[in-house]
């Protein structure tokens, strides 16, 4: 069985990507010796700080606008099982079984890292529901990213003392019913064990890993989808020649033409150096600046999520010198405004792809467009039949819709707790926003792979039998063609455009030519 160790150093998103999608135990996630070592030492220096009747936010005194009360030892644990209790005022639908599984990896990674002060066994309890598939009940709307995403993390950490709700085998329980059925026993919170749990950006980080992962893939997709435009289309692979990328030598735009030119290799059906088809239309003739440009953002967002994953994210953080001697300090590590830019950013380069796919499949269809390369809306008999009049209308829609939520959430703020916490990120928003479009993203690209194949099919008419697509496409058109057929009469189209986004959500598009261009000499 395979087993992710946790040190709050090494996460990375391909593992959060494993976990979130496992089943529970497959692969297990436990600490590494030195991780236990750290949360033991963080562990003990709150119990002696409590012991010594010192004061620290959070752990002796109130939270927020209350960060002046001090509380006295006897209510401390009372305190952080308040803590709990008041944040969990999340609202809406809950958090898929994958999100929630990947917010408290992430979260259990941040507190191995022994800054956050607690107990072993209360991590350890987190780690065996993560194990065991006991998956907290956690509303997706409620935070504002700062002081972290407080009330999902609030729903997820209730379950930890028997409170709130968790699906178990396909039930939704009372918290403690589930940990009882999956063998384990709820805990009593000590000192800063709530604040631990809740003050961070665990729920924003994991949204985040899950979609940047995703959109790599959709980014691969995309550059398939443009290029069987293209062949569709009667389109020239001048504009991708490498001299014209290295004058501008951004490396994704780089990267990108590279890839698309040996997607397109051995291809009949596009021109090389034919003087009466010099150019095509932007959304043909840019792909590499316009695919390159959202290469970057998704980039920038892993760039993120790759140190946010392994970062302490709460407050207090508890520090210690050389000497071993403690300092508690309080910070703002919590805000999650670095995450929010780059899931805005992650937002609107997703947005592109969509725009310029959609701007693809109209010119498809448009047999003016495309200078009657092509028939009118992709069928024959044109009048009678519709054809895929209707395709490039949905995909209109739901470019329109993204360009609505690429509207930035960052750029956003509203004051909170007394003016206390009175600049906010709105961090989850941004993640949350991001999986609407890629949704969105993911059927626009299926229907310009639909759509892609039906113009294919006419060319081969025009080419003969015997023309070859390229070495990456002509994969990708068998693979549509398997789920989908030519059609040369209207037909109820969505249950093809299901199957094609389903071939493109299961990864198998993108496997099937990913290994097919491997076959052919390198990734």
């Amino acid at each position: 069985m395979e087993t992710i160790f946790l040190n709050g150093d090494e996460l990375s998103i391909e593992q959060v990507v494993k976990v979130a999608y496992g089943t529970p135990g497959s692969p297990c996630v436990a600490l590494t010796p030195t991780a236990i070592a750290r949360v033991r030492r963080a562990e003990q220096a709150v119990a002696a700080l409590v012991q010594r009747g010192e004061i620290a936010y959070g752990i002796t005194t109130g939270f927020g606008a209350f960060k002046d009360r001090i509380i006295p030892p006897g209510q401390v644990e009372q305190l952080q099982r308040n803590i709990l209790m008041s944040h969990a005022v999340g609202v809406g639908e809950p958090f898929s079984r994958a999100v929630v599984r990947a917010m408290m990896l992430v979260r259990a990674n941040t507190l191995a890292k022994g800054y956050s002060g607690i107990r072993l066994e209360t991590l350890q309890l987190l780690l065996a529901m993560l194990n065991t598939g006991v998956h907290p009940v956690v509303p997706s709307q409620g935070s504002l990213g700062a002081s972290g995403d407080l009330a999902p993390l609030a729903h997820m950490a209730l379950v930890l003392l028997g409170e709130g709700e968790a699906e178990y085998q396909g039930q939704i329980l009372p918290g403690g019913e589930a940990l009882r059925r999956a063998g384990l026993t709820p805990t009593t919170l000590a000192a800063k064990e709530g604040l631990a749990l809740t003050n961070g950006t665990a729920v924003m980080c994991a949204l985040g890993a899950l979609a940047v992962e995703r959109a790599e893939m959709l980014s691969t997709v995309a550059d398939v989808a443009g290029c069987l435009s293209l062949e569709a289309l009667d389109g020239t692979l001048r504009a991708f020649d490498e001299r014209i990328q290295a004058v501008r030598p951004h490396p994704r735009q780089v990267e990108c033409a590279r890839y698309l030119r040996r997607l397109l290799a051995e291809s009949d059906f596009v021109h090389h150096h034919d003087p009466q088809h010099v150019q095509d239309a932007y959304t043909l003739r840019c792909i590499p600046q316009v695919h390159g440009a959202a290469r970057d953002a998704i980039a920038y967002a892993r760039w993120v999520v790759d140190i946010e994953l392994n970062s302490a994210t709460d407050n207090p953080l508890i520090f210690f010198d050389e000497t071993g001697r403690v300092d508690i300090i309080s910070g703002g590590n919590f805000h999650g405004e670095i995450v929010a830019i780059a899931m805005d950013y992650l937002a609107m380069a997703l947005t592109e792809l969509g725009n310029i796919s959609e701007r693809r499949i109209a010119r498809l269809t448009d047999e003016a467009s495309n200078a009657h390369v092509l028939p009118a809306f992709l069928v024959k008999h044109g009048g009678l039949n519709s054809g895929f009049m209707l395709v490039q209308y949905t995909a209109a829609a739901l470019a329109s819709e993204n360009k609505v939520l690429a509207h930035p959430a960052s750029v956003d703020t509203i004051p909170t707790s007394a003016n206390v916490e009175d600049h906010v990120s709105m961090g989850c928003t941004a993640a949350r926003k991001v999986w609407q479009v890629l949704d969105n993203l993911e059927r626009i690209l299926a229907l310009e792979l639909f759509a892609a194949a039906q113009g294919i099919d006419f060319r081969r008419a025009q080419l003969g039998a015997a023309a070859r697509l390229g070495r990456g496409t002509r994969v990708a058109y068998e693979l549509l063609r398997r789920e989908v057929p030519f059609l040369e009469q209207d037909a109820v189209m969505y249950p093809y455009i299901e199957a094609v986004r389903r071939l493109i959500a299961e990864r198998t598009l993108v496997h099937a030519v990913s290994t097919a261009l491997a076959e052919e000499g390198g990734a």
